[in-house]
């Protein structure tokens, strides 16, 4: 039997860790660089400079592949709430971070882009993900906004639903226009900008 706690045996796991990550990084770049359905496991080994049957020892199916970069995607993205998003301006703040964030992350972006739009198609095995991703932030949204509300803090004739659904679609639109144009859009000025002018009191006052 192997012991666990020698050197040996954690250098082997360290070394698989760091194999299992560099297969996420690159199947990220070609995940977002041509989506889901036309990249190959066996493309995908070669970037890797591994065999396809070691690819496949990690990650046994391109299915599993993906979800496992969503699930790196979703770890090192900043979205999931904290313990002060009970906040409503908290929430809002953590946003405008995500989003700062996210312009310095380009490979992320693209892939998300990418994918977002693949996966309006039912069949896609990111669909079910995108779908409860959006049910999940719009929610939340719509409660910190629905706070904001109730407490006057929305400048007058904000609908906090809507608000909710435009904070999102903004995110995204801003997100697909950054990588076409990094130089011309400056994602969290705009935003922050938009979320100000629905505010009563500006959200770094």
């Amino acid at each position: 039997m192997v012991d666990l706690s020698t050197p040996t045996a954690r250098g082997g796991y360290a070394k698989g860790d760091a194999r299992r990550e560099h297969i996420l990084e690159v199947a990220t770049e070609i995940f977002g660089t041509q989506g889901f359905r036309a990249a190959t496991m066996l493309q995908i080994a070669a970037a890797c400079d591994i065999s396809r049957t070691g690819l496949l020892h990690h990650f046994p199916t391109k299915e599993s592949l993906l979800e496992a970069v969503l699930a790196h995607r979703d770890a090192t993205s900043g979205e999931q709430p904290e313990p002060n998003d009970s906040d409503p301006r908290a929430r809002l703040r953590r946003i405008l971070a995500v989003v700062e964030h996210n312009a310095t992350q380009p490979r992320i972006v693209n892939l998300f882009s990418v994918l977002s739009a693949e996966a309006g198609e039912r069949s896609h095995p990111a669909h079910d993900y995108f779908v409860q991703r959006y049910d999940h932030l719009r929610a939340e949204l719509q409660e910190a906004c629905r706070t904001l509300a109730a407490t006057d803090q929305l400048a007058p004739g904000v609908d906090p639903h809507a608000l909710a659904v435009e904070i999102i679609a903004l995110m995204d639109g801003l997100q697909v226009q950054w990588v076409l144009a990094p130089e011309d859009i400056d994602m969290v000025a705009i935003l922050r900008h938009r979320l100000n002018d629905a505010l009563a009191i500006p959200l770094d006052a």
